[in-house]
């Protein structure tokens, strides 16, 4: 009984770091100000890149361009999140069938 529930265990770990290295391939973007700020995250939450419009990078435009970079991220991740959570949905879906539950 218990080696099955080991092994029913490992598999499901198993998936999971299947499902979080899926996610390390997948790539999702938050974006502000029609598109002056672009980050690309991963589907773990990883930031891959930012994007600055030319015209935001002048002094005078300091302020805006952090506030663009904070709802960006934050645009970016959330994005993230939901792909996580659909990968991880799928992984506890397979293991909870795999517990007989």
């Amino acid at each position: 009984m218990f080696g099955d529930l080991f092994g029913k265990l490992q598999e499901a770990q198993q998936k999971m770091q299947e499902g979080k290295e899926r996610l390390a391939n997948i790539t999702v973007e938050g974006e502000a100000g029609d598109g002056a700020v672009k980050v690309t995250v991963t589907g773990n939450r990883e930031v891959k890149g930012i994007e600055i419009k030319e015209q935001l990078l002048a002094a005078e435009n300091k302020e805006e361009l952090e506030d663009l970079l904070i709802t960006a991220l934050n645009r970016a991740l959330k994005n993230a999140e939901g792909a996580w959570e659909a990968e991880m949905k799928g992984v506890a879906g397979g293991m909870l069938g795999g517990l007989g539950m």
